[in-house]
């Protein structure tokens, strides 16, 4: 079994946001796609940063 880290749970949360971007850019949401790929940049220095920033865009859709 492999012991998970805060750096190993940081690369997660950056290729869980890069993969929202990606979706976000296939259904046609070119600006949550590049927020979300900024997000995921910034969350190399702020940890959490892109998936706070994922979760927020999924509660402003929903409110829309």
């Amino acid at each position: 079994m492999t012991n998970l880290d805060a750096g190993s749970l940081n690369k997660v949360g950056i290729v869980s946001t890069l993969v929202d971007a990606a979706l976000a850019f296939a259904r046609g949401r070119p600006k949550s796609g590049a927020l979300l790929v900024v997000a995921a940049a910034l969350s190399s220095k702020i940890p959490g940063f892109g998936t706070l920033t994922s979760v927020a865009l999924r509660i402003a859709r929903r409110v829309r």
